[in-house]
């Protein structure tokens, strides 16, 4: 069994409680117009305009049957790659020829070099979910090591489909990027039933660590999300933080680059809001 793995960041103190190991999986189910790491939506096509522009020679194309012993259509030779990432600033079809496909037990040896530092995993994307079976079997072996294992999700995965994942998963931090249907679909392609679902769903189980919104104004409903939320799973409203993150355009590869973040004044009004909605735990990031 094995996934697309973007990268392993060893220690990381942002990415869920005290410190962690991230894993970043490749490829996503949906394109938020304000992603900031674009790189991971999409696996690599083989086009070869990064094995092109790479400066140091770093990558090349698979020339037999079109695929390496990976299944990957790029080599991606480490020792020479200097980390410019020109490749993924190149790529049009917002992907990265730097991932490695890797088995659960690699992927846990990586994590196992950890273990005296961290208090558990956190696995991301992309959208992680899309691999469900690999993520189950991963945290089996994590948890039996002691540590916890958190999701880092945009919700658009019924969660309900796979239980044997959610019995070893501790949390699951949820993004909720739109409320109105018109202004999700607007934003990322997709439909946010699903998400809306998954927040019920996991509120009940008392599986939310924190649910999060990417503030930008109009492209996001805010003050709707809000309220979206509150309305949804009031009873649950202690249970979680709600993370309300300005946004950045650091790594945006739309239109959306260009856009300013908001003010800490209006940060300030939308947190009003959310008090206003009942919610006790909320953080401005």
């Amino acid at each position: 069994m094995r996934a697309p793995v973007n990268k392993i960041i060893p220690l990381s103190v942002v990415d869920g409680p005290g410190n962690r190991t991230s894993v970043f999986l490749q490829k996503c189910n949906i394109a938020c117009a304000y992603c900031h790491n674009p790189e991971t939506q999409r696996m690599c096509t083989g086009c070869g305009i990064c094995v092109e522009k790479c400066p140091v020679q770093a990558l090349s194309l698979v020339q037999e049957k079109g695929w390496d012993l990976e299944g990957l259509p790029v080599i991606w030779d480490e020792k020479k790659c200097v980390q410019c990432d020109t490749c993924i600033r190149v790529c049009p079809y917002f992907s990265s020829p730097k991932i490695h496909l890797m088995e659960v037990e690699e992927v846990f040896s990586e994590i196992k070099k950890n273990l005296p530092f961290i208090r558990g995993i956190t696995v991301s994307g992309g959208e992680c979910t899309l691999y469900p079976e690999f993520l189950t079997e991963l945290f089996t072996q994590v948890r039996a090591e002691g540590l916890t294992c958190y999701i880092d999700s945009n919700g658009c995965v019924d969660f309900s489909r796979y239980p044997d994942l959610m019995d070893v998963c501790d949390k699951v931090m949820l993004d909720v990027k739109a409320w109105d249907e018109n202004v999700f679909y607007s934003l990322t392609r997709s439909s946010n039933e699903t998400v809306k679902k998954n927040l019920i769903y996991l509120a009940k189980r008392h599986q939310l660590e924190e649910v999060r919104i990417v503030c930008l104004e109009p492209e996001v409903d805010v003050e709707a999300v809000i309220r979206g939320i509150a309305g949804s799973v009031r009873e649950h409203l202690d249970d979680f933080t709600l993370k309300l993150i300005a946004f950045r355009s650091h790594g945006v590869r739309t239109a959306l680059k260009d856009k300013e973040m908001p003010s800490g004044e209006q940060m300030e009004k939308w947190r009003g809001i959310a008090v206003n909605c009942g919610f006790s735990n909320i953080r401005i990031v």
